[in-house]
């Protein structure tokens, strides 16, 4: 009933820049936080950006200064500017939503299925 489709992961040289996007679709009634998260080769889930309906924001020590979370509500998506990539910033990236939908009056967190970025030369 809900999907979170992302898109934008690659193959990028250290230095370079990827945008990472996330749509979200279904019957929803509204989303509170957004958000990235990244899993890399034999390490736990971690928080990369959240950003909040009202649009603040909240960063991984690692990547501040060099990545930018921004959402559009109206169109239920959220994008993730990755700038100054690392070696170490090699993950699958997965959005997530903090979302209500219609019907129901509690919110639950929807995951994307991930998208691979691969900084590499």
């Amino acid at each position: 009933q809900v999907q979170l489709v992302e898109s934008g992961g690659g193959l990028v040289q250290p230095g370079g820049s990827l945008r990472l996007s996330c749509a979200a679709s279904g019957i929803i009634f509204s989303i509170n936080d957004m958000g990235w998260y990244r899993q890399a080769p034999g390490k736990q889930r971690a928080l990369v950006a959240t950003v909040s309906s009202g649009g603040s924001t909240n960063y991984a020590d690692s990547v501040k200064g060099r990545f930018t979370i921004s959402r559009d509500n109206a169109k239920n998506t959220v994008d993730l500017e990755m700038n100054s990539l690392k070696p170490e910033d090699t993950a699958v990236y997965f959005c997530n939503a903090d979302l209500r939908t219609w019907g129901y009056d509690n919110s639950r967190v929807y995951w994307g299925q991930g998208t691979q970025v691969t900084v590499s030369s």
